[in-house]
């Protein structure tokens, strides 16, 4: 019972320190609560998003707020066509002393930090996309032979435009798997329009203050970990994760639709996103229906159409609505 009520109050004071990061998260990116709340909690299960969306729409805005909030050393790479993996991981340079020996010396990329935001990902080619796999994954990246560790938290924010391909690289399905949630990030409404205006573009703007510190963040994602997860959201989930397989019997109604499915690290995605979801709703353990709400950011970018579905005008966000309205309705109850 001690520990039970342990949890409770561990749970209970980071929802406070969570709201007061939000409060100041939105006196800098106005109006895009959902958007938010989808990044901060990638965050929390210590996972990396990807951003998708127009330029202009605040999404490098968004990061900036993100790491001073979060108390982060925050990187900046900005990918184009002819960066190399050397400009992302580092190299190693040959110094000579005054004695005249020489000696290799490792000079740190821009990936050695905590807080990366991966600016236009898909402008850069495979080859040096792929300098980032085992970062994501390994929070390591190996160099000259040498395993090097990266920041401890580390994770990754990359910003995409889905309009512009023209000399773009499409990421490839092994790395769009690394990321927790896809986020999109569209048009504001006219009422949220008018106050970006109002805010940004006068003599000053608001400031932002540091929340947390790293030792927090790993704190409060390891709080998450331990909260508890009914036998109805982890029945939910495995059932929506089925159902989107085309090649397995639940996913049957879809073999004409999909042309593959999301993995078991999809199911793992939404075991921990339902968890942050409740964190910021200052909830002590999450229900289905943050499943069904989780559903699109964490399954889309791990899906594909077939063709015949594409000649029918299909999405993946119709695909994805349906099976979710298509589970049991008893196990959908919160």
């Amino acid at each position: 019972m001690a520990d039970t009520d342990m949890l409770i109050a561990d749970i209970e004071a980071l929802g406070h320190k969570l709201a007061d990061a939000r409060a100041s998260i939105n006196r800098r990116f106005i109006g895009q609560d959902d958007v938010v709340d989808l990044v901060f909690g990638a965050m929390l299960c210590g996972g990396h998003a990807l951003l998708v969306g127009l330029p202009g729409l605040g999404k490098t805005r968004l990061v900036d707020t993100l790491a001073t909030v979060m108390g982060l050393n925050g990187s900046r790479i900005q990918f184009t066509p002819d960066l190399m993996p050397a400009d992302i991981l580092g190299s190693e340079v040959l110094d000579s002393a005054a004695d005249g020996s020489r000696a290799f010396r490792f000079i740190e990329g821009p990936i050695f930090c905590q807080l990366l935001l991966a600016d236009e990902i898909n402008r850069a080619s495979p080859r040096t996309q792929s300098a980032l796999l085992q970062a994501m994954q390994e929070r390591e990246v190996t160099i000259a032979g040498q395993h090097r560790p990266l920041g401890r938290p580390f994770h990754v924010l990359a910003t995409q435009n889905p309009i512009e391909q023209e000399g773009t690289y499409p990421l490839p399905e092994a790395q769009l798997d690394r990321f927790l949630v896809q986020v999109d990030v569209g048009y504001p409404d006219r009422a949220t329009e008018r106050d970006i205006l109002l805010a940004t573009t006068g003599a000053g703007e608001d400031q932002v203050h540091q929340i947390f510190t790293a030792e927090e963040l790993l704190a409060a994602q390891h709080v998450l970990r331990r909260m508890p997860v009914g036998d109805a959201v982890v029945e939910a989930i495995l059932d929506l994760v089925r159902a989107c397989r085309p090649d397995q019997p639940e996913g049957a109604a879809l073999a004409d639709t999909l042309a593959w499915g999301p993995g078991p690290r999809a199911a793992q995605a939404l075991m921990l996103m339902v968890r942050a979801r409740a964190l910021l709703d200052a909830r002590l353990a999450p229900s289905v229906a943050d499943v069904a709400a989780l559903a699109q950011p964490v399954l889309v970018h791990r899906m594909a159409l077939g063709f015949a579905a594409r000649a029918r005008g299909e999405t993946l966000s119709g695909v994805i609505a349906r099976t979710v309205a298509g589970l049991d309705p008893a196990s959908r109850a919160a």
